[in-house]
């Protein structure tokens, strides 16, 4: 029987991670302006500024500077640091449980596509609720932009717990661990599938992780730009006080604040997102979250294939 204590997939996982955020990590801060700009909801937000990744890419780095790529990285790292070694951990050990039940193979010794996917969605959904409070700072830094050296990450958890309290953290936690359910659920399948019937042609080598990860990323970035969109709105948006009027005994009108959020929860923004934006809002930033997750995951699973060597 396997051992389902082993560390390494844990370790390997996290490590694989934090390499691709860092070779990645530019591309993911273009994704997150696209996906927040042009809300009607928060005026704060609701000019087109870029026209597309590229656009995106150019005036962050001509405006704000090219740090401003690099707007939470750190809790982004840290985010991959708890997230990443959580998920790979888990969705590998799944896999070696059920195996050792025999679950997870047929009898021609095919691996269970709906087995598979069912480890990988159990593993993303408690591995992204578990880091939320990572996924809430690194997207706050990205808007931010060139808060990067006045808004440190320990500054911008204070301002949140502050002002927000400890909800705040986990603010968007719901379709935070949907989208890594889905992702997972895509992704970890269709890699292993991919990487199996392409054994015979190129081999455990390189060039069949480069494949397999980069068709794994296609279905990924389909399934998961809607929930993505919304994630980021919900974890983006503060309280805000709006003027109510009220009457007083003298029969005069008074204005109080009313603390608010703009979203009340997955469903309302997805709704006010496509009655207010249109339906192709909710793909906004496909363009750089596909051409993100190639680069990903062909640095994340290429590493983690090299890292698994020393098993």
């Amino acid at each position: 029987m396997s051992d389902i204590r082993d560390w390494r997939p844990f370790v390997y996982g996290g490590m694989a991670s934090i390499m691709a955020e860092f070779g990645t990590f530019p591309i993911d801060t273009t994704k997150t302006r696209l996906q927040i700009q042009g809300q009607k909801t928060d005026r704060s937000h609701s000019e087109l500024r870029y026209r597309g990744m590229t656009d995106a890419f150019v005036k962050i780095s001509r405006q704000e500077g090219v740090k401003a790529l690099y707007s939470g990285i750190w809790p982004a790292v840290l985010r991959q640091a708890t997230y990443g070694t959580i998920k790979f951990g888990t969705y590998y050990t799944l896999k070696k449980v059920a195996t050792d039940r025999g679950l997870l193979h047929d009898k021609a010794g095919n691996e269970s596509l709906w087995c598979n996917a069912a480890c990988a969605t159990l593993a993303g959904a408690i591995s992204s609720a578990i880091a939320n409070p990572t996924d809430v700072l690194k997207v706050r830094m990205q808007v931010h932009g060139r808060g990067t050296s006045d808004v440190g990450l320990v500054q911008c958890f204070r301002e949140i717990y502050v002002h927000e309290g400890i909800r705040g953290l986990w603010r968007g936690v719901g379709p935070t661990a949907q989208r890594a359910a889905v992702i997972a659920a895509v992704e970890l399948p269709v890699y292993d599938f991919c990487k199996l019937h392409l054994m015979e042609t190129f081999g455990d080598q390189v060039a069949n992780h480069f494949i397999s990860s980069f068709i794994a990323s296609l279905g990924s970035a389909i399934a998961s730009t809607p929930i993505d969109v919304i994630r980021t709105r919900l974890m983006n948006q503060r309280r805000v006080h709006q003027l109510q009027p009220s009457i007083t005994p003298a029969a005069t009108t008074t204005t109080t604040t009313t603390p608010r959020l703009y979203y009340t929860g997955s469903v309302d923004c997805a709704v006010q997102t496509v009655r207010n934006e249109g339906f192709r809002a909710l793909y906004k930033g496909f363009i750089p979250t596909w051409v993100r997750m190639g680069p990903w995951n062909i640095i994340f699973f290429i590493t983690y294939e090299q890292l698994k060597q020393f098993y």
